[in-house]
């Protein structure tokens, strides 16, 4: 709903923008500090590279949940949910980690990397919008179609966080004592 009408009357933004409280700004500041610090390289432990799936996966089922709470099509969205989820942690999960760990330290070698950056800028993005439009329009969560593609793209953001965690929770296994 709201990208249809920022496409057929971008002059819309102003007041969508002004009307989000000031607290979204400053969730936004922080996630973007948070992605921001994926950019360089650094050492990390399991709990450290731990944090984030597990962050984004709170992030993830809170906004499905909170968002389908009051949908007749919440089971459906569960079982969305899951094998969007799934699924991206399926194809994920299996790549190889461009990281190194070191058993010696318990740490990992994390390359600097922007993809964390662009998943929470979408993970946030997908709450922003979907907060929008259930603002102007209360009435889509009684939308089969948009509870599902909601719950399914929330499951597919916690796949990819998880996949991705997922490669670096393997290292230490690959790694002789």
């Amino acid at each position: 709903m709201l990208l249809q009408l920022l496409a057929q009357h971008p002059e819309a933004v102003v007041p969508v923008l002004r009307q989000t409280p000031w607290w979204v700004w400053g969730l936004l500041l922080g996630l973007l500090a948070l992605g921001a610090s994926q950019l360089r390289e650094r050492t990390a432990s399991l709990a450290r590279v731990s944090l984030m799936p597990v962050a984004m996966t709170v992030f993830s089922v809170s906004g499905t949940f909170s968002v389908l709470a009051a949908s007749p099509h919440r089971a459906q969205a569960l079982v969305a949910w899951l094998a969007a989820a799934a699924l991206a942690f399926a194809l994920l999960a299996r790549g190889q980690a461009h990281a190194q760990y070191d058993a010696a330290r318990r740490l990992y070698r994390l390359p600097g990397s922007a993809v964390p950056l662009w998943l929470i800028v979408g993970i946030f993005l997908v709450k922003y919008v979907v907060g929008v439009d259930l603002a102007m329009a209360p009435q889509l969560v009684q939308d089969a179609g948009y509870a599902l593609s909601v719950a399914a793209l929330y499951g597919a953001f916690t796949g990819v966080f998880v996949g991705r965690a997922a490669r670096l929770w393997r290292l230490p296994l690959r790694v002789a004592p």
